[in-house]
This record gives C-alpha cells, structure tokens and sequence, in this order.
C-alpha cells in the first residue's frame, strides 16, 4: 500500500524534555529529522505547567525550524492535554505525538482541538500533523488498524514500557534481552497498522544511548521488517539511526536493475536475474525503495 500523502518521510525523532531549555537548545541543533519536546513522561508532575510554557516560548523562538519541532503532549484522558494544546499551538510545532491512544477516536478528537486552536491562531487549516503513539494501553493493542483515513495523521509508533506497566509485568524483556512475546506482538501490530493506515511505522527508542553497536542492529532488522524511522532518546543516537533509515549506493542500484529489467520486459510476470527468480513484488518492493530515496 502507498504511503498516504499526508504522511511524512523521516528517519530520527529525538526527545528532548520540555522543562531544559540546554537540552531542547541541544537537540533542535543536531542532525535529528524531527525533535520531539516532551510535556509527558521527561517532566515530573509539578513542572508541567512550566514546561508547557518553556516549549511555547522555544517554538515562537525558533520560527524557521517549526516544521521539524514536534510536541509530546500528555494523554487525552488526563487532566494536562488541553492545556498543553492551548499553550504550544500558539508556538505553531510541526506536529504534535500524542501518548497512549485508545484507537482512532482519540486521533479523532484531537483533530477538532487542533482545529479549533488553529482558527483561533490564524494558522493554516490542518498543518499540525499528528503522529500516534499506539500501543501503550491494553485497549489499544485491539485498535492498531483501524486508523485508516484518520485526521492529520503522519506516521504511527509503539511503546513497551506503558504497556508493560499497563499489563502489570514486572519485566518487558527476555533473559537475552530481547523483547517478551506480548511487546515483540506490539510492534508488530504497529506496523501492520501504519500499513493499513498508509502512513510509516516508526520504531520505539533504545533505552541504552551508549550501546551503539546493538541501536544499529536493531535499527537494520526494523527497517528490514518495515519500519521507516526509529525514535531516539539521546543525540548520540541520530546519526547511527540516519545512517540506518537512509538507503545504501549498493540498495540503490540493486533496486535500479530491477526496475529496469521489468521496464525491458514489460509482459513479464516472472524473470530470472543474477541466479534468482523475481516476481512483481520484488518490482514492487524496488519501486519503493526508490520512491523512498527520491523524497529525501
């Protein structure tokens, strides 16, 4: 399925809390596609209100950069969303991550706010987009397809620490460190939705900023899997999540031939190249890779 025009092409979402204006400084000046200044989990609960005023006062700062700074608001159904919607969407962000979706009726809702503060702002009709945070409750695990369609939504993504915290586990993890069923299921089920959905799936943090060589493996198996972009919770993660997302000369070319051999034999359902038999959905598959190199 195509990727919904509304959707967007971007490889490293960095978190930056919003009550350190040294660290928002920090990450708005790195390499990262998207920053992401957080109003939820980074901001303990006495120092929301300040927060929300900091990263109001960042973004009115920051004009030229807007497109590329986002906001983590705090979820719907707690008492700091609205608040921290009327505060921020004077500072116009680029899009808005909202936590622990429900199913699309929260994406919904949060629509006619953002369409309400844009009125009252004077900002264009629509141009807040959102990314949903989808596996964070019990609930929404039985909701991740039925985003299809749904308002302002640019890309999809999961998490497995709510969850756990949600299901009552103590651990989310496998003695290997990898994650349990349940969350491996998750991710899973956020991207098969993103697919429905028609928007990208985006891969949930690496807890450990220094493990460089395990954020590179895993971002190569989700990007193998289907995954477009990955969120980052430190700097130092940007440029090996970049490197990771951003297809290779050797991709590249490889993707070219395919494309080509087709375009030479236009009749062809299968045809065999370099010991190996293609069929349409390696066309496919090679049509999109460079579709995907063309939009960066």
């Amino acid at each position: 399925m195509a990727i919904h025009e509304e959707s967007i092409n971007v490889r490293s979402w960095l978190f930056a809390p919003g009550d350190s204006e040294r660290k928002m400084e920090k990450a708005a000046a790195g390499a990262a596609d998207i920053v992401l200044f957080d109003l939820e989990d980074a901001v303990a609960e006495a120092e929301k209100p300040k927060a929300r005023s900091m990263v109001t006062a960042f973004l009115k700062a920051h004009p030229a950069q807007r497109a590329r700074l986002w906001v983590r608001i705090n979820p719907l159904q707690g008492p700091h969303a609205l608040a921290d919607l009327a505060a921020v969407a004077q500072g116009r962000p680029g899009g808005i991550m909202l936590p622990k979706v429900r199913g699309r009726a929260d994406v919904e809702l949060l629509d006619h706010y953002l369409t309400a503060l844009e009125a009252a702002a004077a900002i264009e009709p629509g141009s807040t987009k959102v990314i949903a945070l989808v596996t964070e409750t019990a609930e929404a695990m039985f909701t991740t397809g039925s985003y299809a369609g749904a308002p302002r939504l640019a890309a999809m993504t999961w998490g497995a620490e709510d969850l756990a915290d949600a299901l009552g586990a103590s651990q989310n993890r496998n003695e290997d460190g990898s994650y349990a069923f349940t969350y491996q299921l998750a991710r899973s089920l956020c991207l098969m939705g993103a697919a429905v959905a028609a928007v990208p799936a985006i891969e949930t943090i690496h807890g450990d900023f220094r493990d460089e060589a395990g954020l590179r493996k895993r971002a190569a198996q989700v990007r193998r899997d289907g995954y477009r972009g990955m969120l980052a919770i430190h700097p130092a993660q940007v440029d090996v999540i970049n490197e990771a997302f951003t297809p290779s000369a050797d991709e590249l070319a490889a993707a070219r031939e395919i494309v080509d051999l087709f375009a030479a034999n236009p009749g062809a359902g299968t045809l065999g190249h370099k010991g190996a038999m293609l069929d349409r959905p390696h066309l496919a598959r090679a049509k999109a890779l460079l579709a995907l190199a063309a939009r960066r």
